[in-house]
């Protein structure tokens, strides 16, 4: 729950970089100064209230405790790891994009830029150290950090991000009967449900494959999705039969679409981490199901 609700945040700071395009200008030292001041306070007043917001969400009607780990790698089939790769990656891409805005060293602006989704999410665990009802997770840093590094490392060697972390979500059946734990409402389902959750690695094929006069349109992507079904805890219990789903589809990559809008361009940028729906094909305990349309 606590990861979608970091990317719907992140949102707005991606359609602010999209329709913000000269990111490599060379710019004056008083305008570089201007537009880094203005983002590092606009960044403070987002990451204030988004703490108070969580705060009032989730810590506020719970018992304290003193600062503790737990071991929670197991819980969720790792549905809630993938969310904490995906919210650092997303959220690393949107940072790189705008420091590149505020005219810094282009070095400096991937690794402050890349490394905020890291920041703030560790801040995140701290609070949940403190937390009678949950804990800090090393494994919830680990995919963090995990995050973090896909998006510096692509933007280091290629200045591309050709390999995306990518959200689907469709209603499970788990959900059903099950309202009170995972939500009540469409938008809490998709925060609480981690049976109807997929998370993907989308791959752009031409840029990858390096293919000369590709057929293939440049938007086009490959993606390997993740998701677990039939899981009514965190853990095992005797009263599931939980199992993983490996798919595997096709994306479309909403970056390389030629756009000339720019409004309408940073606004379906700033839905990149969505997968789009197309055909595919599910392997689940050795058996393949086939799709028609799958989000």
């Amino acid at each position: 729950m606590r990861v979608i609700l970091i990317s719907i945040v992140l949102c707005a700071n991606n359609l602010f970089a999209q329709t913000n395009p000269a990111l490599s200008l060379d710019l004056e030292r008083s305008e570089k100064n201007t537009r880094l001041n203005s983002l590092i306070l606009i960044e403070l007043g987002t990451y204030s209230l988004s703490i108070l917001g969580f705060n009032e969400l989730l810590y506020k009607n719970y018992d304290k405790s003193s600062f503790h780990f737990i071991n929670d790698n197991s819980n969720w089939l790792q549905m809630d790891k993938m969310g904490h790769v995906a919210t650092s990656y997303h959220s690393g891409v949107n940072g790189i994009k705008l420091y590149k805005w505020t005219g810094i060293n282009k070095n400096k602006a991937i690794w402050i830029g890349g490394l905020s989704g890291t920041f703030f999410n560790t801040t995140i665990e701290i609070l949940d150290g403190f937390s009678a009802g949950w804990g800090a997770s090393l494994g919830d840093l680990f995919a963090n950090s995990l995050g973090s590094a896909l998006a510096i490392s692509q933007e280091f060697y290629w200045a591309d991000q050709r390999i995306q972390i990518k959200y689907s979500y469709t209603r499970s059946e788990a959900s059903r009967d099950n309202d009170g734990l995972f939500g009540d409402s469409y938008i809490e389902r998709s925060l609480k449900d981690y049976n109807g959750q997929t998370y993907w690695v989308s791959m752009n094929i031409n840029s990858l494959c390096n293919i000369e006069n590709s057929q293939f349109p440049d938007w086009l992507n490959f993606a390997i999705g993740h998701s677990a079904n039939d899981m009514l805890s965190p853990s095992n219990t005797d009263n599931d039969n939980r199992y993983r789903q490996f798919l595997l589809s096709f994306d479309i990559d909403l970056h390389r679409l030629e756009i000339q809008n720019k409004f309408l361009k940073g606004f379906v940028h700033a839905f990149g981490f969505v997968k789009i729906p197309f055909p595919t094909i599910e392997i689940n305990n050795g058996s393949l199901q086939f799709h028609p349309i799958y989000f």
